[in-house]
């Protein structure tokens, strides 16, 4: 998708603030107001609570003290936990955060020409594809005590997360409507990136050292390529961490101790990982925390040779095995590289917008549920995507339109959704009709995003998002991720698009299957195996699979599907070997216009090989049957 941004509400903030500037007046946001409604849907706002501008609060406001940093937030008295520790993680990239808070120096209180100062603030957030420009005015709710009751920095004097947090509280609805969230839908927000939710085996990961090293590599290399880490508890713990709380990972570093130190740990090298608490507090008390033996037996000078560096109250550090005994879940937020050129260590981005749309008694509905409504299932949206020569590592990621803004109506939660990976026919360029070769399957949730990562082989595929039940409206965005480049197109039509060549001759009548699984006996004894390929041939339609090195047996597995005119013609396999694109063998099929699937073990004929190929064929007069 393109970085353009767009106007939420069609509110310009450069246009709102010349226009404050004329009149020499403060911007009050007719879109949310310094009201109860911009605060709560359910309850009642606190005694005495009140709206004040930063200057009605401190006499030098600023929207940055010292720059940026994860010491500036502190959660107020809302269960935003979830954006805090994302809003955290965004604090240590400026790339990413001068992203989010645009013209931040153009923002900036400017204490010599307080004439220029308006009242106004915008900030982005990236929502289904694009950039949302969000503008608000610097009333923020103070409780009574006079405090900020919301989020707010360390200084009382800086505000970029205050105001930050109101703007995301205006995207959603109101403010109450941050409460109980997904980490992982916020780092979306904040960075246009992709998540990935990890559950923890505690069990295997505490038995099997491999396994932990493993996981700290992943994590150390997507750290060091700017990925964001938070990570939660599902259990009730005894050691100061606490349950259903999100923290977020500042820091993974493997140490070689020093000689104070050996005796206690046992070994010269740790793997170590630095945590931060968004309500501004470090509450691990195990090894490694403040006061512990570990940090007792070690100089400040030493810690810092390390790198075990503390930058605020709410950071700590735990040994990697901590870690992973303790947390249960993991969001890792990759962010995209959004460039013309692929590498091998860029995410290509490909993106598209689809619909699940329900129509009573109509095929071309678009809402099936999932593969557990066989029926209805391949009626869903479908998109297709091809993988090359080599097998590749793709993610995908499902991302629903966010319905928070919805709870005030008593609605907005999300619907329940995931995604089937198919692979299809390599020459296939219409809808699937039925439900073939299962490639991937990612885990339904009534989460606002569905990730999976996973390793494909060459040929095409299709990608089927769903929701949980049939019958069920919503709109989504399907993100391909790889290597490579790889196109990704929707399946609108249910047959081939005709050519004027065909309207000169017979109609379609027909549909037929093949699938080439393996040839064998190709090479002659005491003789290396030959380069081989096969090339399969229907009326005007010629299929080559990928040349096999050095096989006598090469395992084809190339599925092939045409749409026929004159199903009495025979088809032809043949197979052949290179260097000189040598004739093995070949074979003729009469596969008529309605036969079951077939199983078939052929003889290849008339060349320099007396092997076979095994097939499965099928064909029928439905053109929408296979």
């Amino acid at each position: 998708m393109s970085d353009r941004v767009y106007l939420f509400q069609h509110q310009n903030y450069h246009a709102l603030k010349r226009a404050c500037l004329r009149r020499a007046a403060l911007f009050q946001d007719p879109f949310f107001l310094a009201s109860a409604q911009s605060l709560f849907y359910k309850r009642a706002p606190p005694p005495g609570l009140t709206w004040k501008r930063p200057r009605e609060l401190c006499r030098d406001p600023r929207l940055f003290v010292d720059g940026i940093s994860t010491r500036d937030l502190h959660q107020g008295s809302l269960g935003n936990c979830w954006m805090v520790a994302a809003i955290s993680c965004l604090a240590t990239e400026p790339s990413l955060w001068k992203k989010v808070i645009p013209d931040h120096m153009e923002q900036e209180w400017n204490p010599k020409h307080p004439y220029l100062y308006a009242g106004i603030f915008h900030f982005r957030f990236w929502r289904m594809g694009q950039w949302m420009d969000v503008v608000v005015d610097d009333r923020l709710p103070v409780s009574e005590d006079g405090t900020l009751l919301f989020c707010r920095s360390a200084s009382p004097r800086e505000f970029w997360s205050a105001l930050l947090e109101k703007a995301y509280a205006k995207l959603n609805g109101c403010y109450e409507a941050l409460e109980g969230g997904n980490t992982a839908e916020a780092l979306v927000d904040f960075t246009g990136g992709v998540s990935e939710l990890l559950s923890l085996d505690q069990e295997a990961l505490s038995q099997h050292a491999e396994q932990r090293r493993a996981l700290f590599q992943m994590l150390a290399k997507a750290h060091s390529r700017k990925a964001l880490i938070t990570c939660s508890i599902r259990s009730v713990l005894d050691c100061g961490l606490v349950k259903g709380h999100a923290y977020s990972v500042t820091e993974i570093r493997k140490i070689r101790l020093g000689e104070t130190l050996l005796g206690i740990c046992g070994t010269s090298r740790i793997y170590m990982v630095r945590m931060r608490n968004p309500w501004g507090m470090a509450n691990w008390t195990g090894a490694w925390s403040q006061g512990s033996l570990q940090w007792q037996r070690t100089e400040r000078s030493e810690r810092e040779k390390m790198g075990l560096v503390v930058r605020d109250v709410g950071e700590f550090w735990m040994e990697f095995g901590d870690f992973c005994h303790y947390f249960t879940d993991m969001v890792v937020c990759r962010l995209v590289k959004r460039s013309l050129l692929w590498t091998r260590h860029r995410w290509g981005e490909e993106c598209l917008l689809g619909e699940w749309t329900h129509r009573e008694m109509d095929r071309r509905s678009r809402c099936g549920g999932c593969s557990n409504f066989r029926e209805t299932f391949l009626h869903n949206p479908q998109f297709m995507f091809e993988v090359g020569k080599e097998e590749n590592e793709v993610l995908i990621c499902l991302q629903q339109e966010d319905r928070r803004i919805k709870r005030k109506e008593g609605s907005g939660e999300n619907l329940p959704i995931g995604f089937e990976v198919l692979k299809v026919e390599v020459n296939r360029t219409c809808r699937v009709q039925r439900f073939g070769e299962q490639a991937a399957s990612s885990v339904y949730m009534d989460s606002r995003s569905v990730a999976l990562r996973v390793t494909l082989g060459p040929g095409r595929y299709t990608v089927v998002p769903t929701t949980f039940q049939p019958g069920v409206n919503g709109r989504f965005l399907l993100r391909l991720f790889s290597h490579t480049d790889m196109k990704l197109r929707e399946l609108k039509e249910d047959l081939p698009v005709p050519s004027l060549w065909w309207c000169c001759g017979p109609q379609l009548c027909a549909v037929t299957t093949i699938h080439l699984h393996r040839a064998s006996m190709l090479s002659q004894s005491k003789q290396p195996a030959p380069d081989v390929y096969a090339v399969i041939r229907c009326e005007e339609e010629t299929i080559r699979t990928r040349v096999f090195k050095k096989d006598g047996s090469p395992e084809f597995n190339t599925k092939v599907i045409f749409y026929r005119r004159r199903p009495y013609t025979k088809i032809s396999i043949t197979v052949r070997c290179l260097p000189f694109d040598s004739f093995l063998g070949g074979a003729h099929l009469q596969i008529g216009d309605s036969e079951n699937e077939r199983s078939r073990v052929v003889d290849l004929r008339g060349g320099q090989s007396c092997g076979y190929i095994y097939i499965e064929t099928s064909s029928s007069q439905c053109l929408t049957d296979l």
